[in-house]
């Protein structure tokens, strides 16, 4: 799945991506937060596939097992 996210300087300034779009991981959690179902989220963007929303998920996943969290709020 990782193959599926990709990191490009002149994309959204490098920040993670679905390759082959400009869809950052970033966007993909926040819909999922507030609500939207990955059906919900691939209606929205019917480019994307089931594959792609769990790799975002993955992909955060790994990058906050070796940070140290701060509560926010």
């Amino acid at each position: 799945m990782e193959n599926r996210i990709i990191h490009d300087p002149g994309i959204l300034a490098g920040k993670p991506i679905i390759k082959g779009t400009r869809i950052s991981v970033e966007l993909i959690l926040e819909l999922l937060a507030s609500g939207l179902s990955i059906e919900k989220i691939l209606g929205e963007y019917p480019h994307l596939k089931k594959i792609d929303i769990l790799a975002a998920i993955d992909y955060a996943a790994k990058a906050l097992k070796h940070e140290e969290l701060v509560m926010i709020g």
